[in-house]
C-alpha cells in the first residue's frame, strides 16, 4: 500500500487505526454531476458510456475532481456480466435495463455459460487499468459485480420488477433450475472480479441489491450461499498487496451477523440499521461500511452535516469504519451538499480521534 498516497479506504477496510473515517458514495459518478451529464451525451448512451474504457475513466475520476473522496469506483454496470453471456442488455428510455432474452426456458438455463472476463468483457478490464493509471497513486480503485442472486432477478425478470414473481416461482418450483442460474453465475462473477483485480482494482465490492427481497429461509439458500461462494473464490492478495471485499445486501440488516460470517472484509449497511447497534452484532469480525440515509442529502447543508455526524458518533472512534450512503446518490442530489456531506466526515472524525488521543 506504500505506492498510495493516501490509503485510508484499505486501512479502514481491514481495520486498521486511521486518522480519520474515510468516505466514497455509491454511485458517487452519476447524474447529479453536470459534468457527467455532458460525458454521457457525448457518448450516446449510457452503454457507450460504459463501454468506452476512456470515458468511463474520465466520468469515474470527475467526482474526484470535485470533492475530497478517499476511493474511486470503477464506472460500470452490474448486468455487464449477464450481457456477456448472451442476454442483450439495453436501455429503453425511461424503463431502466432491460434483457432482449431473459432466461424463460430449461434449455436456455442449462447453457448458461459463465464468459471469459477477457474476451467479452475486456472493455471493463481495459477502463480499470486505464482508470487506475490515471489515479497515480493518489486514491484506490474499488472494483465490482453484481451479486449472484441479484443478477439472477434481472436474468430472470427480464428487467427491474416489483413483486420478483418470475424469480420467486422459480425459486419454490424449480429451485434445481434457480441453482444452476446461481452456480454459474457465481463462477462468473469470481472470474471477473478476479480479472480486475489484476487488471488493477484494489478492492472489490459485491452488490447484493435485491438481497432483502427474500425470506430468510430463501436469502441463506439463494443469496448467501452463494456471495460466500464468491468471496471463498477472490483472489485475496495481489502484487504483494492485500485485496480487501465488501459485501452489500439491501434489507439485509436482519441477517447481519450471517452475513458477516462469510469472510468478506466488510459489509455495507443501508440505512434502516443503526450502525452503533450494528457495530455491538459484530465485533471487530468484519468492518463496516455506511450508512446515511441517501434522501438527507436533500436537506439543508446544517442538516446535512448534522446527520453526518450523528453517523459517525454511533460507530464512535473505533476502527473499521468506511463513511457511505446507505445506497446509491440520487441523481437529483445538489452536488453542493455533497460537498458538505465529504467536508463533515473528514473533520469530525479528526475530531473525534484526536479528542480520543487526548483523554
Amino acid at each position: 500500500m506504500s505506492r498510495l498516497k493516501n490509503d485510508t479506504f484499505l486501512r479502514a477496510l481491514l481495520r486498521q487505526p486511521t486518522d480519520y473515517t474515510p468516505v466514497w458514495l455509491m454511485r458517487q459518478a452519476g447524474r447529479y454531476l453536470p459534468e457527467y451529464c455532458e460525458t454521457r451525451k457525448r457518448a450516446g448512451s449510457f452503454l457507450q458510456l460504459c463501454k468506452s474504457p476512456a470515458l468511463a475513466c474520465e466520468v469515474t475520476l470527475q467526482p474526484l475532481a470535485r470533492y475530497d473522496l478517499d476511493a474511486a469506483i470503477l464506472f460500470s454496470d452490474i448486468l455487464t456480466v449477464p450481457d456477456a453471456m448472451g442476454l442483450g442488455l439495453y436501455f429503453a428510455e425511461g424503463e431502466g435495463p432491460r434483457f432482449e432474452r431473459p432466461l424463460r426456458d430449461e434449455w436456455e438455463i442449462r447453457n448458461l455459460t459463465a464468459p471469459d472476463p477477457h474476451v467479452e468483457l475486456q472493455y471493463v478490464m481495459d477502463a480499470v487499468a486505464e482508470i487506475r493509471r490515471a489515479l497515480d497513486g493518489s486514491v484506490p480503485l474499488i472494483g465490482f459485480s453484481g451479486s449472484p442472486w441479484t443478477l439472477a432477478c434481472y436474468m430472470v425478470e427480464g428487467g427491474s420488477s416489483d413483486d420478483y414473481r418470475r424469480i420467486k416461482t422459480l425459486a419454490y418450483s424449480r429451485p434445481d433450475l434457480l441453482h444452476h442460474i446461481l452456480d454459474v453465475t457465481a463462477q462468473a462473477v469470481v472470474k471477473y472480479l478476479n480479472a480486475q483485480i489484476e487488471a488493477g482494482a484494489q478492492a472489490v465490492m459485491v452488490f447484493d441489491s435485491w438481497g432483502g427481497v427474500l425470506s430468510e429461509a430463501a436469502y441463506r439458500e439463494f443469496s448467501l450461499r452463494y456471495l460466500q461462494q464468491v468471496i471463498a473464490g477472490l483472489r485475496r492478495e495481489y502484487d504483494g498487496h492485500r485485496v480487501p471485499s465488501i459485501v452489500f445486501t439491501k434489507g439485509g440488516g436482519i441477517w447481519l451477523e450471517s452475513i458477516a460470517a462469510i469472510g468478506s472484509d466488510a459489509v455495507g449497511l443501508d440505512w434502516t440499521m443503526d450502525i452503533g447497534r450494528a457495530r455491538e452484532l459484530v465485533g471487530d469480525k468484519v468492518a463496516l461500511q455506511g450508512n446515511l440515509d441517501p434522501s438527507i442529502l436533500f436537506a439543508p447543508p446544517e442538516v446535512v452535516a448534522g446527520e453526518a455526524r450523528k453517523v459517525l458518533d454511533a460507530y464512535g472512534p473505533h476502527a473499521g469504519h468506511v463513511f457511505n450512503l446507505g445506497h446509491g446518490i440520487s441523481q437529483y442530489t445538489p452536488p453542493d451538499n455533497v460537498r458538505v456531506l465529504v467536508d463533515t466526515v473528514h473533520e469530525h472524525s479528526r475530531a473525534s480521534r484526536a479528542a480520543q488521543e487526548n483523554r
